[in-house]
């Protein structure tokens, strides 16, 4: 499904704009996912400050929220990734993630002065505590937890901010606390672009028959058998190949280990050539009878 990514600084009103791009689209009928960070760090078990202040925790936590984004990308549903995403390298990741997937993707920077930002995070009042350490059940949810000042310092030191002529951040969409959501350009850069085109390096090529190399090497096994009947009985000259229109040279110094490397290179070659796509079958006698021609000359 189409992905918005949502970024910008702590407390810049990320998941305000993320519940109000949920609404419109579910009035439009479609379908929404909205994967939080704000839910994923108490899922991890992680204090809100402890996780931002630890590498590791972060990590783990971007991982969580990659692989449940992945696993509901399609063209017709949407996902609303609602976290700082404030590093580049993570956003390029999506990014790729969306390529494979052949689907659409818009960035959403909730851009605001720190000042600002920090405001809004003294506002918040709930207390930030590991889950499992209060008697009380601990909430799914810790938008309502503050950042300390060194925190909150720290995650705006560090974060990159996204910039449209980056193919991974485009097409990028602003927005400041005061404006309205532009809703009707989200859902053009969601529904109505063509998907990002996949590359070599964000797709898979196809597999062909598990059986493929095995039934390949018995196709030129075999033509190695009649090569080498034909020296036995010293009938050099032109050989013709089952499978293959052009006749096979059989010189006089062809020997066993020679068709052998032949075959070993043609393998070799042939792999290489067919990245997406395996060699039909039936092609390969003519290609390997050209094959040996080509490579035996002077024989």
């Amino acid at each position: 499904m189409p992905i918005v990514v949502i970024t910008g600084l702590p407390a810049s009103g990320k998941s305000t704009r993320a519940r109000q791009l949920r609404d419109h689209f579910v009035e439009r009928g479609r379908k929404v996912h909205l994967i939080s960070e704000n839910e994923a760090v108490p899922k991890a078990l992680f204090g809100k400050n402890a996780h931002a202040g630890d590498s590791q925790k972060e990590k783990v936590v971007r991982s969580d929220l990659k692989s449940e984004a992945s696993r509901h990308l399609n063209m017709e549903d949407l996902v609303i990734l609602d976290a700082g995403n404030y590093i580049k390298g993570y956003r390029y990741e999506l990014y790729c993630m969306t390529k494979a997937s052949r689907t659409t993707q818009c960035t959403l920077f909730c851009c605001i002065p720190q000042d600002q930002a920090w405001t809004f995070n003294c506002h918040r009042t709930a207390t930030d505590e590991l889950p499992g350490d209060s008697e009380t059940e601990q909430p799914a949810d810790n938008s309502e937890v503050p950042y300390t000042r060194e925190t909150f310092d720290a995650l705006c030191r560090r974060y990159e901010e996204p910039q449209s002529n980056n193919r991974w951040d485009s097409p990028l969409l602003v927005t400041l606390p005061e404006d309205t959501l532009d809703m009707d350009a989200i859902y053009k850069a969601l529904y109505e672009t063509q998907p990002l085109p996949p590359n070599q390096s964000t797709q898979n090529p196809p597999l062909g028959a598990t059986n493929y190399l095995f039934e390949l090497d018995n196709i030129m096994q075999s033509i190695i058998k009649e090569i080498l009947g034909a020296v036995k009985i010293k009938a050099f000259g032109q050989l013709r190949i089952p499978g293959s229109s052009s006749p096979v040279k059989v010189a006089t110094s062809m020997n066993a280990l020679q068709l052998n490397r032949l075959r070993q290179k043609f393998i070799t070659s042939t792999c290489r050539a067919s990245q997406t796509a395996p060699t039909p079958l039936e092609q390969v006698p003519q290609l390997f009878v050209q094959f040996i021609n080509a490579n035996t000359i002077g024989c």
